[in-house]
Parts: structure tokens; sequence; C-alpha cells
């Protein structure tokens, strides 16, 4: 990776990919133009998971500590390097150890990228990690799925003929395994909703937007699971000398397709996969929120919603996408980063360098240039 060549669009720090899941992408400037990336970490393990039962696959070329000699010329260049890590979502692992996953109202094992945050050990697993990406050398550790999953990014080539509605396919994201229900107040009731709920649909009765109270309070109720692990990752992070920044999905779960959320601004609907942006406050020093929305209008709404929450204490970091299909150009883009600045975000991050081509990139330094 050359930094000199990204910091050239405009941008002042780095974030790299230190851990990552399967994926095909496109990537208009890359070596290849089309990507398959695979679950695993780009590093050597140097005996950070001795011990565990949960071990990520290390990818090829990681022993050539890549990550270490970036860290190297991003310190000769004076620029700030922080490491990203896919925690919670890992299809290598789920496949090979199914209990390890969120378990539906049914019973199936259905979503092995999904790790449950409330299994002993995943959440060992995530601490490890942390700690692990942190003595790269990094300045942070950015950490994506750090919380449940939901239904529909369980895995990678997903097919439903079934017209589910937002009610029943929130009921089927939901975690009933043995730690969940042990943890969760109320888990049988919502586990007998769920199941009444999904399996109506599934019979042909016509779907419903309305998700059940018993089934909100339920999931409600996990956002202690979710507040405790970020604040051991975090602990662990910052024994190791660097911090962590916690990513909160509920915008991209909410305009990731189109750049067109609807609803209640993304802070609101946060505890559909077990986040409390104001526990979370007290637990990481630093919340990402991913503002996935065309209307600049809309990125000040969600922006000052999460300030609001966490009050002044957490830096709040604002992702925009600078291209499709949330942006058309360099002049929209810049409305949408003062928008974001001016209702609290304390740094606007850009995502993402390898999937969007040259001239897209260029709108992220235009509106900085005499």
């Amino acid at each position: 990776m050359d930094a000199a060549r990204i910091l050239a669009h405009g941008v002042s720090s780095i974030t790299v990919g230190a851990a990552y899941h399967r994926a095909r992408d496109v990537t208009p400037h890359g070596r290849s133009r089309v990507t398959f990336r695979h679950d695993g970490v780009h590093f050597p393990l140097d005996g950070h998971f001795d011990g565990l039962r949960l071990v990520p696959p290390v990818r090829e070329g990681a022993d050539e500590r890549p990550l270490r000699a970036l860290r190297d010329e991003t310190r000769a260049l004076g620029v700030p390097l922080h490491g990203w890590g896919v925690f919670l979502h890992n299809t290598t692992l789920g496949l090979a150890n199914p209990d390890v996953t969120q378990e539906n109202c049914f019973g199936d094992r259905a979503a092995p990228a999904d790790l449950c945050p409330s299994h002993p050990d995943v959440r060992a697993y995530a601490i490890a990690l942390g700690r692990a990406i942190a003595r790269q050398g990094m300045d942070s550790v950015v950490a994506e799925s750090l919380h449940f999953g939901t239904f529909g990014h369980g895995y990678h080539h997903e097919r439903s003929f079934v017209q589910l509605g937002a009610a029943a396919e929130f009921a089927l994201g939901l975690c009933f395994c043995e730690h969940c229900r042990r943890r969760v107040p109320g888990a049988e009731a919502a586990r007998e909703a769920a199941s009444r709920l999904s399996a109506s649909v599934l019979d042909g009765a016509p779907p419903t937007e309305e998700i059940p109270d018993v089934l909100a309070e339920f999931a409600r109720a996990r956002t202690p699971i979710v507040t405790s692990l970020a604040a051991e990752v975090a602990e662990a992070v910052a024994a190791e000398g660097s911090r962590l920044t916690f990513i909160d999905l509920t915008g991209a779960m909410k305009g990731y397709a189109d750049g067109l959320p609807a609803g209640a601004p993304a802070a609101a609907d946060a505890w559909r996969v077990g986040i409390d942006p104001a526990a979370l406050a007290g637990a990481v020093p630093s919340y990402a929120v991913l503002c996935y929305a065309r209307e600049a209008a809309r990125i000040g709404e969600d922006v000052a919603a999460y300030r609001a929450a966490l009050g002044t204490a957490t830096e709040l970091r604002a992702v925009l996408r600078p291209g499709h299909p949330d942006t058309a150009s360099a002049e929209h883009l810049a409305a949408k980063v003062e928008a974001a600045r001016a209702s609290g975000a304390d740094t606007v991050d850009f995502y993402q360098y390898g999937l969007a081509p040259l001239p897209v990139l260029d709108r992220i330094g235009a509106h900085r240039r005499p």
C-alpha cells in the first residue's frame, strides 16, 4: 500500500484492514479489478490467541508483516494509522464452530457468519483480536461488528422468496442460544413470540412491519452484553497503548443499498443489534457512525442524535461514502462534511479507498484546493 498516494486525496490519516471477512469486491484501481477477500488477519498470530478455542485464519503474506511496514511508512510521514478489525462476523470460524454462532427462535444455527457476543469463547476471541491489532503499532483499533448480527446479513449467498416483512425479519435475526437465554431477561417469552410470528408469515400470513413489544424489550435487554464486551475490548486495547473506536452500523442498516434511510435517526434504532450509544459513551473513547445518506440534512440529523446520546466526552467520527450511491459531486460531498461537523462530529472519515474510483476519491480534497 502506498500511503503517500492515499494521502494525496486530501485525507490526514489512514485506516487499514487488519482483520477482515469474506467478500467479493469491485476494486476499480486495484491490482485485480474484482477482488475476492477471505476471513482472516493480515499479521502473524505471534501467540496472541494461545489457549483460546477460536483462532482466526492467517492470510497469505501475513508473515511479511505488511501492517508493520505500513506503520513505519506512516510514521515517517507523520500520519496516524488505525487498524480496522471485523470482530464477530466470521464465516470460517462460524462454520467450524456452529455452537458459537447465533441460534434463532427455531433452534437453527443458520447464520454461520454471526458469532454471538454472549458466548464466552467469542468474548475471549474478541478481546484477543483487539489486543493483537493494537500490538501492530496502531494508533487506534477500529472495531466493526462488535455486537449482535441481523438476519439479512448472516451469510453471503442468501435466498428468500417469502415476503417476511420487517417484524419477522427482525425476529429471525434474534439469538436465543443458551448463553443469551441465561443472560437476557424474558428470553423464553421472546423466543416463543418470535417463533409464532415467524412461523405465521412462513405459513402464508401477511407480513407485518410492527415489532411486538416483547421482542423489542428482549432486544433492548441485550445491550449490556454489547456494552460490557466493548468495554473489555477497549480495556485490552488501552493496555497495549492504543484506543478503541466502536463502529455503530445502524446507519448502514438503514441506508446501505440506496443512501435513502427513512424513519427515526439511526441512534434511535441501534438497540436492534444490542447497541446503547449512551451506555457505550462511558465504555469506549471513540465512536464511529455510518452516515450512508444522500441528503446533508439527514446526515446532520443522525450525527446530532448520536452526539446527544454520547455527550461531549466521547470522540464522534462520521463515516461518509464519497461516491455511489450517496454522493454525486465534490460540492455534494463538501455539503455533507459540513453538515456532519456542524452537528457535532469531531472527525469525518471516508469509506472506502479500494472500492471507489480515483475520480471519486478526488472529491475528498477538492473543496480544500484553491
